[in-house]
């Protein structure tokens, strides 16, 4: 029987970001920026997801006017459930979450 392993520290940052948009889609190169992390570490990462099943893509359908269009993620309702499932809540005090650290900002509806 095969064991289920734990995203990476990396892979649970892209589904907590991804999770952040809600239901909006998001590029990779903002993921970069956001995240801190390289396109060779998260645009694998985004495929891996994709392969899983864990996030649906696009492409932007106006890109703005001398710009290529760019590929577009957002996280299916299996990719929601691992990102809430792998995020590591907000303590409670002023302590600092481990480095790598998922963590999703409470939603507000």
């Amino acid at each position: 029987m095969a064991r289920a392993r734990r995203p990476s520290p990396q892979t649970a940052a892209v589904l907590t970001a991804l999770a952040e948009t809600g239901a909006g889609w998001s590029h990779g190169y903002d993921l970069c920026r956001a995240l801190g992390l390289k396109a060779g570490t998260v645009y694998p990462i985004l495929i891996r997801l994709f392969e899983r099943g864990l996030v649906e893509t696009s492409w932007e359908t106006d890109p703005p006017r001398g710009r290529p269009a760019r590929h577009l993620y957002r996280l299916t309702t299996a990719g929601a459930e691992l990102a809430r499932a792998v995020a590591v809540p907000s303590p409670a005090g002023d302590a600092a979450p481990a480095p790598g650290a998922a963590r999703l900002a409470p939603r507000t509806t």
